[in-house]
C-alpha cells in the first residue's frame, strides 16, 4: 500500500510539473507576441528541464517558441550568428522531435525558418566581407556550414575570410575540416544580375537562378566553370604553418602543393627553407656541449645530422632554379649551401653563372 502511494505522489507531482511547463509556455508564447522576445526564453528556461518528459504538443509548442525567440534577437543582431545558431537547434530539435511521433505541427514552418536564417547568414556574411569585417564574415560563414553540413561553400568562405582577417588558428581549422571533407570547389557557378541593384549574384544551382528569373528579380544569367580549390587551401594552410613555425605540418602541405603543382616553385624554396631552419635546434645542441671525449662524439653526431639536413635543401633550391634559372635569391641560397658543406667545385661553378 505504501509503495503504491509513493509512486501515485510521484505521477501527481509530474502531472503538477507538466501544467505548469504547459502555462510557462502560454505565458512565454504571450510576452513573446507583445515584442520581448528575451524575456519570453528567460521564462522558457524555467521549464526546460521538463521538456523530455512532456507530451508531443507541448513539445512542439515549447521548441518552436524557443526558435522563433531566438531568431527574432539574431534578425535585430542581438549575437545574430550565435542566435541563429541556437534558433537551428531548437527548430532541427522540433522537426526531429515531429518526425518521431509522426505528427507535424511546426516541422512546415520551421523548414522556412531554417532557411531564411541560412539566407540572411550568408547575405551577412558577404555584407560584412566587403565592409572588411572578415573575422565576423568567417563566423557567420561557418554557422552558415552548421546549418547545412552539405553546402562546404561555405566552410570555404568561412576559411578564406579567417585567412584575409589573419586570424590563423581559425583559418587552419577550417581548412584541415575542407582536406578532411575532401572539399574540391570545382564546378559550375550560375551567376544572374539583381535587376534592383545591378550587381551579378551566385546561385547554388541552376534550379534556384531560374526561380529568381522567372520571379523577374534576376536578369543576364550566365555560367562560370570553377577550378578545384584544393591547391589554394594546401597553399594557405603550408603558409600558415611556415608562420607558427610548425616546420613538420609546413613540409606535409608543400609536398601535398608539389603534387598538385609540380612547377610551384615558392613550394620549392619554403622546403629549402624548412630544411635549413630545421637545423637550428641541432646547431644550439652543439654550441651547449663541452670538450670531455664523450661530448665530442655527441658534437660529431650532431654536426653530421646538420649538414645531412642542410644537404636535403639541396634538391629543392636546384629544382627552383630549374624553373627560374636567373632567380638571384634562389642562387645565393644555394651558394650559401654549398659553401656551408664546403662544395667548393659547386660553389664555383654556379657562382660563373651569377
Amino acid at each position: 500500500m505504501k509503495r503504491k502511494f509513493v509512486i501515485l505522489s510521484i505521477v501527481l507531482l509530474i502531472n503538477v510539473g507538466m501544467n505548469a511547463q504547459k502555462a510557462q509556455i502560454k505565458e512565454a508564447q504571450t510576452v513573446f507576441s507583445s515584442g520581448k522576445s528575451q524575456d519570453a526564453l528567460g521564462i522558457l528556461k524555467k521549464t526546460e528541464y521538463l521538456i523530455v518528459n512532456a507530451n508531443d504538443e507541448d513539445k512542439s509548442d515549447f521548441y518552436f517558441l524557443k526558435g522563433n525567440a531566438l531568431k527574432d534577437l539574431a534578425s535585430k543582431n542581438v549575437d545574430a550568428a550565435n542566435n541563429f545558431s541556437l534558433a537551428s537547434e531548437a527548430y532541427q530539435e522540433l522537426i526531429k522531435s515531429e518526425n518521431e511521433v509522426g505528427k507535424y505541427k511546426f516541422t512546415l514552418q520551421a523548414n522556412t525558418a531554417l532557411k531564411e536564417m541560412k539566407s540572411k547568414l550568408v547575405n551577412g556574411a558577404v555584407d560584412d566581407y566587403k565592409t572588411g569585417k572578415y573575422k565576423e564574415s568567417a563566423e557567420k560563414s561557418y554557422k552558415v556550414y552548421l546549418f547545412d553540413k552539405r553546402d562546404t561553400l561555405n566552410l570555404f568562405n568561412a576559411a578564406s575570410s579567417s585567412m584575409t582577417a589573419k586570424d590563423y588558428d581559425s583559418a587552419i581549422t577550417y581548412y584541415e575540416e575542407l582536406k578532411k571533407v575532401n572539399y574540391s570547389g570545382k564546378g559550375i557557378i550560375y551567376y544572374a544580375t539583381n535587376k534592383k541593384t545591378k550587381e551579378e549574384d551566385a546561385f547554388i544551382s541552376a534550379g534556384a537562378r531560374d526561380s529568381g528569373i522567372l520571379a523577374t528579380l534576376y536578369e543576364k544569367p550566365r555560367d562560370a566553370f570553377s577550378p578545384s580549390k584544393k591547391l589554394e587551401i594546401n597553399k594557405n594552410l603550408a603558409y600558415i604553418y611556415l608562420e607558427k613555425n610548425d616546420f613538420v605540418k609546413a613540409e606535409i602541405c608543400y609536398n601535398k602543393v608539389l603534387e598538385l603543382d609540380p612547377r610551384y616553385i615558392d613550394a620549392y624554396i619554403n622546403l629549402a627553407y624548412v630544411k635549413l631552419e630545421s637545423k637550428k635546434s641541432l646547431v644550439d645542441q652543439m654550441s651547449a656541449l663541452g670538450n670531455t671525449p664523450k661530448e665530442m662524439q655527441q658534437y660529431d653526431e650532431l654536426k653530421s645530422k646538420k649538414d645531412n639536413l642542410v644537404k636535403s635543401a639541396i634538391p629543392y633550391l636546384k629544382k627552383a632554379l630549374d624553373i627560374d634559372p636567373k632567380n638571384q635569391d634562389v642562387i645565393k641560397s644555394l651558394m650559401g649551401v654549398y659553401r656551408s658543406l664546403d662544395m667548393t667545385n659547386e660553389y664555383n661553378a654556379l657562382k660563373a653563372t651569377m
